[in-house]
């Protein structure tokens, strides 16, 4: 090739060069170029209305129903607590909740163990509301007093009834309500 020819990267001819007179060789270029540019924008704002169309034209899938049962969800929390990833735990016990009113017993305790005892004892009074039967609402939610050194009449009552509604449990639940007798006792 001589001096005054350059190789044309689009169409791979060869063409005079960008210093020649008349400047025809600019002037094609310029066509060039705005062509490339052209293709360029018109294959973007295809793509991308492509882009709208398929996510508007293909169906999404929804989830209706909860695959797990609220059992799963108590189990999966747990597994969950025990890897100390209580927010993850939360999360299941949340969803157990919906259907399952001894989640709020479990919601609770993790409520507790962050120390949040305002959270910790509305779900234990909502495990109480939910399942009156619930012992372990009642003991948990009179510990939560005597943590707090509170209510402590009211967390007498709650130990002693945890007492009366599973007697299985009767040496769990004295040790709660001996420590809030203590407590009382102070005062």
């Amino acid at each position: 090739m001589g001096k005054d020819k350059i190789l044309d990267a689009v169409n791979k001819k060869k063409v005079k060069s960008l210093a020649a007179p008349g400047g025809s060789l600019r002037r094609e270029l310029r066509v060039k170029s705005f062509k490339i540019i052209f293709y360029l924008i018109a294959f973007s704002l295809l793509t991308f209305n492509f882009s709208l169309l398929t996510s508007c034209a293909f169906p999404k899938i929804i989830i209706l129903d909860d695959p797990l049962s609220p059992e799963e969800h108590i189990n999966l929390g747990v597994a969950y607590e025990k890897k100390g990833e209580v927010d993850n735990a939360l999360k299941e016990y949340r969803l157990a909740s919906k259907k399952l009113p001894l989640a709020y017993l479990y919601i609770g305790n993790i409520y507790f163990q962050k120390k949040d005892y305002d959270e910790a004892e509305s779900a234990y009074k909502k495990a109480i509301d939910k399942d009156s039967q619930n012992a372990d609402a009642h003991n948990n939610l009179a510990w939560l007093y005597y943590t707090k050194k509170e209510n402590l009449n009211e967390a007498e009552s709650l130990a002693l009834k945890a007492i009366e509604l599973n007697p299985s449990k009767k040496e769990l639940y004295q040790d709660t309500l001996d420590k809030i007798r203590g407590a009382k006792s102070k005062l």
